[in-house]
């Protein structure tokens, strides 16, 4: 007899459908697993074995043989062992095969036969609601599984109760549903004295979804403005949430199953591989720039960044996916982020100070930004010079308006751009592109006159040209303009430096 479970391999944002057979025959007893399965799928046979035996059953005599279809996708993770084990049991008698057919079963065993969380339940939930199946999944995981509509969950803390309930003796009590974790509170624009143009750049990346670079001396509160942008950018829309808790979900940390409206923030130190920071590893897993998807990546001391790392985040940041091949596997991950990058202006931070720049100035600071290439710097629509703060600036009152405000006027221009984009598919101002760049971007004739004058000067390159469009179209939404005019063109470009071509 063969026994079937259906369960899930995971690629990238992907659930496979992968059947587990079990088929317990005559000959020498042994148990393999077949079906490319790695370490940790090998590793199963030992923990089913374990597990079963907590509950004092006994592998039979014979030749186990489990085949994890379809044989040549790769199988990773410990997720598969309770359809293998639930699959054994039913190749044995146990328990009913045809009840099993109508769900998908994920799960991690423990040896004393506990049903341990393992990553991606919320992708399975997914899909075993497209097939109109249920799923079993650990009990510490229902909640996640429950964001899935329409898929009926059965949580389970172990194998016993696993059993019992799907023979109808004790049948388990529905999951409760995940909770919307409320968002965590950060530090409060109010906080930063002085630094008027910075704070105007942050709003405008804010309302139109920029990329920002910060350049200042150490300790002009670069990175305390960029921990301010979360407080003031526009809650995750429900489908927003959706992709951010699957990514969290393949990551493993979604927990308690609880997930957030509030944008993802995530600030990798400046050591960070780069497998880390897009994506990889031995086992594929989702990087930082897939886990700030719909949110912001910051990186601090941006040139002590790698530069083979930093320019693999020059496709995601044009593309908003990050591909990651391997020999064995092919993996997309979303990485629709919003860059704020901060740096000093050269290796020792004081350049534009006399009293204490370095005596290799200029050299210093031309060596010290060159570690990061122009094609990066180009794909950055807003630069900044960030001033040194005085004793004179600290000493003054707070300022009147803090992130709530502001937080007003970017909630305003967002609602302009979603119900200007909703047609051309994209959330703001920085997505457009193609025909939705000339509808809504064009600037008037004055306007347009200046940014061909500019692109001249300036020697923007394409990019640099339909990025300053789009900067410009932003400043006009937050001043409420319908049409972007010359002064939008000129605060647009203000804030762009001439980068390097490469």
């Amino acid at each position: 007899m063969v026994a079937t479970v259906r369960t899930v391999a995971y690629l990238g944002l992907e659930a496979r459908a992968v059947e587990v057979q079990c088929q317990v025959a005559g000959g020498l007893p042994r148990f393999n697993v077949v079906g490319l399965a790695d370490k940790a799928v090998g590793e199963s046979r030992e923990r089913v074995q374990a597990a079963l035996a907590s509950m004092g059953l006994a592998l039979p005599p014979k030749r186990i043989t489990v085949n994890l279809s379809p044989a040549d996708l790769p199988k990773e993770g410990s997720h598969y062992d309770l359809p293998i084990a639930l699959a054994l049991l039913a190749a044995m008698g146990v328990t009913d095969a045809e009840q099993l057919d109508d769900y998908v079963v994920v799960g991690e065993l423990a040896l004393d036969g506990r049903i341990a969380p393992s990553p991606g339940v919320l992708l399975a939930a997914l899909h075993a609601n497209t097939l109109e199946k249920g799923l079993v999944c650990p009990s510490a995981q229902g909640p996640e599984a429950r964001w899935a509509s329409g898929a009926a969950v059965v949580a389970a803390p172990d194998l016993r109760a696993l059993l019992a309930h799907l023979k109808g003796d004790r049948l388990l009590a529905p999951p409760p549903p995940g909770e919307v974790a409320a968002p965590a509170a950060g530090p409060d624009l109010a906080r930063v004295k002085g630094q008027e143009v910075a704070k105007r750049a942050l709003e405008i990346a804010a309302a139109g979804g920029h990329n920002l670079l910060l350049i200042g001396p150490p300790g002009a509160g670069k990175s305390l403005m960029a921990s301010c942008l979360p407080a003031i950018l526009p809650d995750l829309t429900p489908q927003e949430a959706l992709e951010v808790s699957m990514i969290q979900s393949v990551a493993g940390l979604l927990e308690g199953g609880r997930i957030s409206r509030a944008r993802p923030f995530r600030a990798p130190h400046h050591s960070a591989s780069m497998a880390a920071l897009t994506g990889g590893g031995l086992k594929v897993k989702p990087g930082e720039v897939s886990l700030a998807h719909r949110g912001v990546l910051f990186l601090d001391e941006l040139p002590e960044f790698q530069r083979a790392v930093l320019d693999s985040l020059r496709q995601p940041l044009e593309t908003g996916k990050v591909d990651v091949a391997r020999a064995n596997a092919h993996v997309s991950y979303p990485a629709n982020v919003q860059l704020v990058a901060a740096m000093n202006p050269c290796r020792c931070g004081h350049l534009g100070d006399p009293a204490l720049a370095c005596s290799r100035a200029p050299k210093c600071a031309a060596d010290y930004q060159g570690r990061v290439s122009g094609p990066l710097l180009d794909r950055i629509d807003l630069h900044v010079e960030v001033d040194p703060v005085s004793a004179a600036d600290l000493a003054l009152p707070p300022p009147a308006e803090g992130s709530a405000e502001v937080a007003a006027r970017v909630a305003r221009a967002r609602r302009v751009q979603a119900g200007r984009v909703e047609d051309a598919g994209v959330a703001c101002n920085a997505d457009l592109d193609g025909d939705a760049l000339h509808r809504f971007a064009t600037p008037d004739a004055a306007g347009g006159k200046l940014l061909m004058q500019a692109a001249e000067a300036m020697r923007l390159s394409a990019r640099g040209y339909t990025r300053m469009l789009r900067v410009a179209r932003t400043i006009a939404d937050l001043a409420g303009a319908a049409e972007i005019g010359r002064i939008h063109v000129a605060e647009a470009l203000s804030y762009r430096r001439v980068a390097p071509r490469g």
